[in-house]
């Protein structure tokens, strides 16, 4: 019996939750005294898994699978987990892995926990702890079922190496045509930026940049520290930035370890989306916004004087440290 990982990738490359889900699981499978097992999808090079615990990589190749289909993806896990015998079976929160999680867990008749935090709190019962209320307090979920599927909540656990063996085998599930119910008409991809998704820090920007000829000021920040660039929903809903930058509630949720908010009030939705942040600055005119309720730091004043003189210290920052 073996912990089974999904190690989530895109375009030939492991995405940084991988390797956080691998670090967890190798704590999680020392508790439960076994091995961890990961399965991937069209990966040639799999070594790196090794170096955060993982023991075997069952390597699914297979051209079908080169587009992203929940369902057909589900069907290799479900396999894969009932190969292993594994009865504890770990997924990612990205939104990939969060539509694979439910689906997973059904076909297995397994107890399903979302957005998880820490390592288990007991194995007997198996109980762990999780977000709940949009991010605003946690419960303690008690599963019972033979197998369970468990969704880590991103950033929550962090990367640690850890060695495992490491042995490869190639893996031919069967997938069928009803894997493939839903056609993969196009993929929005983000090309020399940092991805939202894979992310230590976010600059966001508002209404208050008052247009997108302005969206200067927080790309010109994001560079510097290297932070990936996002929106509130009225920004994306103007048009000033493209839908897959907003973020919050309603937009994709983000869990950094900065989170610098620059011209947004701090909608009770944006705050819900953003919360799980660890460190969240606000940059704001007004003294009165609702962020600042929520912020580790707070920032009054004219977003277009704060701004550019925060990158330029930054900018001198590195270049006396570089």
């Amino acid at each position: 019996m073996s912990l089974l990982i999904y190690a989530e990738s895109a375009e030939g490359k492991f995405k940084k939750v991988a390797f956080e889900l691998a670090s967890y699981a190798k704590k999680v499978a020392e508790t439960l005294g076994t091995t961890v097992t990961a399965v991937t999808v069209n990966i040639s090079d799999v070594s790196e898994l090794a170096k955060y615990g993982v023991d075997k990589v069952l390597k699914v190749n297979n051209d079908k699978l080169a587009g992203f289909t929940a369902k057909a993806y589900a069907d290799v896990i479900k396999q894969a987990a009932q190969k292993e015998g594994a009865k504890v079976i770990l997924l990612s929160s990205t939104t990939d892995s969060i539509y694979l999680s439910s689906l997973v867990a059904v076909s297995l008749e397994a107890g399903f926990a979302s957005n998880v935090v820490g390592l288990p709190v007991s194995t007997s019962p198996f109980q762990v702890k999780r977000n709940a209320f949009s991010n605003k307090a946690f419960n303690i979920t008690e599963i019972n079922t033979d197998v369970k599927v468990l969704g880590l909540a991103k950033n929550s656990y962090g990367i640690f190496e850890n060695a495992g063996a490491g042995a490869e085998e190639d893996f031919n599930p069967t997938i069928g045509e009803n894997d493939f119910g839903v056609k993969v008409e196009s993929v929005e991809k983000v090309t020399g930026k940092v991805s939202i998704a894979d992310a230590d820090i976010v600059v966001s920007g508002g209404r208050g940049l008052k247009g997108p000829e302005n969206w200067g000021l927080i790309e010109n920040l994001a560079t510097v520290l290297g932070a990936a660039t996002a929106c509130s929903k009225p920004v994306s809903d103007l048009g000033w930035r493209p839908h897959s930058e907003h973020v919050g509630q309603t937009g994709k949720p983000v869990a950094t370890n900065l989170y610098i908010a620059v011209g947004i009030s701090g909608a009770i939705q944006h705050i819900a989306g953003i919360n799980s942040s660890k460190v969240k600055v606000v940059i704001n005119s007004d003294p009165e916004a609702p962020f600042f309720k929520v912020a580790d730091y707070g920032i009054v004043g004219d977003a277009f004087e704060i701004v550019p003189q925060l990158t330029e210290k930054l900018k001198a920052f590195k270049a006396q440290h570089s």
